[in-house]
């Protein structure tokens, strides 16, 4: 569903995946979507240059986190979730009109 709006399925899982989660590696979501590291590290950096983004270094990870200074970032957020709710909202309503048959 966010896919039109951020322009491709790896901003997509990037913006999900920081969503749930206060902090994330760019490995943790390739395996969490089962795809390959390299664009979703690209989609990170592209975010973090924007600023929408910071991370910090520990150990060998680079972890990724909403920037809350950015003014965008709670409307990034209200955004992401409103499109959750009716991702599950209509998955809701399929699973019911296949059990109602």
């Amino acid at each position: 569903m966010l896919e039109s709006l951020f322009g491709n399925k790896s901003a997509e899982k990037v913006m999900c995946s920081l969503f749930f989660h206060e902090e994330i590696h760019a490995s943790l979501i390739a395996k969490n979507y089962q795809t390959a590291i390299d664009p979703i590290k690209k989609q990170l950096e592209k975010f973090e240059t924007s600023g929408i983004l910071e991370s910090r270094v520990v150990g060998r990870s680079k972890l990724y986190r909403f920037n809350e200074q950015h003014p965008i970032v709670p409307h990034l957020k209200n955004l992401i979730e409103a499109a959750h709710l009716a991702e599950r909202k209509q998955n809701n309503k399929n699973e019911f009109s296949i059990s109602s048959h």
